[in-house]
């Protein structure tokens, strides 16, 4: 039976934190008065329907059920997470929390506050240990990380509770051991926002050249090492002690004006809109953020791809979800082809002609082929222990067109198997219209990697494949089996 979510406020925070939630096979309630919470929380989980399975390399869980209840008490009936996303107002937040905690008895109630301590939000509540920070970015459904926030009242079991939830939809929960206005990320974020405006005020420069100076150079570095990782190494050999000794002293220059806020008037407001205007008005709202996603998706990719940063968390949690979807329905004994894989096509897989190019057609059934070696037991420590599979041969007839966003599935079924050889077939499909756009066959051996040759593969994973092989033997055989280049249909 799925678990429930509840969202408190339908905003873009709000509706991350519902598509977070929903794609990861949760159920969602979402309570907003704004009659216009359906389409602007509808707008939110599309775009996140088309990165967030970017992201993974297992196939995504079945989405969950949205709903939009009508009262509070309503959305949180039944639920067992909750999520308050209303606007920055204590007194509204109060309110909120009374009403949930007349329904909810013991659920965590997370808050998405930018600026509020835990304490503060717990005031006069009924039961202030359900209630905690946890303070996400945007997007919520791509970025992983949540500033979580207890207080001296909160219950440090419902704490781990709900930080085992983030973990399990694909977010880092990062525990602050002591409540301070703002927490951690925006008061940095405060300081470089003030500074900012200054500049723009000053005219020093404009919102362009901030976003330049950002973009092209440290924050491209602050993505992967973040602030003190990036300052260690600018101290060369001698390290941080050395980067401290040379840039202290600055420390007292008058370089910003960090103690000082300028003027937040009508003039300033006019200042920066119309500058960023200039900068970004041709694209929409929607635009900048299927922008923003994309670019995202690249970095936290190519992140990922080197085991670094929040790369880092995007394998942790394939890694939890792995024994879930790499184990069919009925066990090893499914007569079906496995699905191994559901990739969406990136805009690093688009060739000249709009199209997804070959090399990629190849790596998705990679993919395939490496996700069904981890369910046969043939995964990274079974490699690391001098053994795998290597592909000998593969042959690909392409059938169809797959084109930019399109949502792909890999499925694969065994022709022949025995101790030293594995000989498979893949098809791809896109999901919008079920046609099939490649079918890949391929025999692979099992090698000693030590040793340079094939081997018998280790009777545990010989014996799943076996189960594999048993169960597929069942299936219809497919026609482009044994094809070769210029063979006529």
């Amino acid at each position: 039976m799925a678990r429930k979510a509840s969202i408190i406020g339908g905003g873009v925070i709000g509706g991350g934190w519902a598509a977070r939630f929903l794609l990861n096979g949760w159920d969602v309630s979402v309570f907003d008065p704004d009659p216009e919470a359906p389409r602007k929380v509808g707008e939110v989980i599309a775009n996140a329907r088309k990165a967030l399975p970017a992201l993974s390399d297992l196939p995504m869980p079945a989405e969950g059920k949205l709903s939009f209840a009508s009262t509070i008490t309503e959305c949180v009936e039944g639920a067992d997470y909750i999520q308050e996303s209303v606007s920055e107002r204590l007194d509204l937040k109060h309110r909120v929390f009374a009403q949930i905690q007349q329904v909810s008895k013991g659920v965590p109630i997370g808050s998405s506050t930018s600026g509020f301590k835990p304490s503060e939000l717990q005031e006069g509540a009924a039961d202030p240990s359900t209630i905690f920070v946890a303070h996400p970015f945007n997007p919520v459904y791509l970025l992983p990380l949540a500033e979580v926030v207890p207080s001296a009242k909160s219950d440090p079991a419902l704490i781990e509770r709900a930080k085992e939830t983030l973990r399990e939809i694909g977010m880092f929960p990062l525990h602050i051991r002591k409540e301070i206005d703002a927490h951690i990320a925006d008061r940095f974020l405060e300081a470089v926002w003030r500074e900012a405006l200054w500049l723009v005020k000053d005219g020093i420069a404009t919102t362009e050249e901030i976003d330049e100076a950002i973009r092209m150079g440290f924050g491209l570095r602050w993505g992967q090492m973040g602030l003190f990782e990036t300052y260690r190494i600018a101290g060369g050999e001698a390290g941080m002690k050395h980067f401290m000794a040379q840039f202290g002293p600055c420390l007292t220059w008058p370089w910003t004006k960090l103690m000082d806020v300028p003027e937040f008037n009508d003039e300033l407001v006019d200042l920066i809109a119309g500058q960023s205007d200039a900068q970004s008005g041709h694209h929409s709202i929607r635009e900048l953020e299927r922008i923003r996603d994309s670019n995202l998706i690249g970095f936290l990719r190519a992140l990922k791809d080197r085991d670094w940063g929040a790369g880092r968390v995007l394998l942790e949690h394939d890694r939890r979800r792995q024994a879930a979807f790499f184990e069919p329905e009925g066990g090893l004994s499914a007569a079906a082809p496995l699905v191994m894989a559901r990739p969406q096509v990136l805009p690093s897989w688009i060739d000249y002609n709009g199209h997804m190019t070959e090399s990629r057609y190849l790596f998705v059934a990679s993919e395939c082929t490496d996700n069904f070696m981890r369910l046969i037991g043939a995964d990274a420590a079974y490699i690391k222990g001098g053994h795998s599979y290597y592909t000998a041969e593969t042959h690909i007839m392409h059938r169809g067109e797959a084109k930019l966003g399109d949502r792909l599935t890999g499925t694969l079924q065994v022709l022949m198997a025995d101790e030293k050889r594995m000989h498979v077939f893949i098809t791809l499909t896109r999901d919008q219209d079920g046609s099939t756009v490649a079918t890949l066959e391929q025999m692979l051996l099992h090698v000693d990697m030590a040793a340079g040759r094939v081997c018998p593969a280790a009777p545990e994973v010989h014996a799943r494949l076996q189960a594999v092989a048993r169960a597929h033997a069942t299936l219809p055989r497919p026609d482009a089996v044994g094809r070769h280049v210029g063979q006529r249909t």
